[in-house]
């Protein structure tokens, strides 16, 4: 599936709500699993946007990583509710994406999978579309190894893809895609779900003709 695809279906998905401010969605397709996390929907998923200060997420094995506090939160909300889902042997793959706020959230939905389901660490999938940085602190081997399958698509100059700032300590993990021009859009344009998708189908067409593949989940 093209990413263009994979944008369009996590746009498009019926989302459940979770505890406070969490929403998500969980599709079925055979033995493949789609995770999606929906964009920021409400003052609450704000107040969690801005509440950087870094939290050390303790809960996968002895490393200890630093993570947006507020991002984390929302992520232990939905966690109990897809865990039985992930660990379900009869999914042979999982494929994890989010918008925006939604994809801060597949990020730490993307390192669940790979630390409990390690029999998909090469080919769970994770993409976080015009996403937020997550992780804070030193980006050791350990951490990135985490993540090595997990793309962040950025539009150019899309503001919310360079929050919070990296002089925070704040650092994207993974594969980071950048598409679209320079000074098309302003940097809150560039972080319209539309303007995402054209640059998109753009990129995609741009790397056809140029007889290379487009990335794919």
């Amino acid at each position: 599936m093209l990413l263009s695809q994979l944008f369009s279906k996590c746009l498009s998905v019926s989302y459940t709500k979770a505890g406070v401010s969490a929403n998500y969605a969980l599709k079925r397709d055979g033995t493949t699993l789609y995770i999606f996390f929906e964009d920021s929907d409400g003052k609450t998923d704000w107040k969690n946007n801005v509440d950087f200060p870094a939290k050390a997420y303790r809960r996968m094995g002895k490393t200890v990583w630093f993570a947006h506090r507020g991002f984390l939160r929302v992520w232990q909300e939905i966690l109990p509710l897809i865990a039985a889902d992930v660990a379900d042997r009869h999914f042979q793959k999982i494929i994890v994406a989010g918008y925006s706020h939604g994809g801060a959230l597949a990020l730490l939905c993307h390192e669940y999978v790979w630390f409990h389901r390690p029999d998909l660490r090469q080919t769970a999938k994770g993409v976080g579309f015009g996403a937020p940085r997550v992780l804070w602190g030193v980006k050791t081997p350990s951490v990135k190894k985490r993540f090595e399958n997990f793309t962040v698509v950025r539009n150019l100059q899309d503001v919310v893809t360079f929050l919070p700032p990296a002089i925070l300590g704040y650092f994207h993990v993974g594969n980071l895609i950048k598409i679209g021009q320079k000074g098309k859009y302003s940097p809150t344009e560039a972080h319209y779900a539309k303007n995402i998708l054209t640059e998109l189908l753009v990129y995609e067409q741009t790397l056809r003709s140029q007889n290379s593949t487009p990335p794919n989940v």
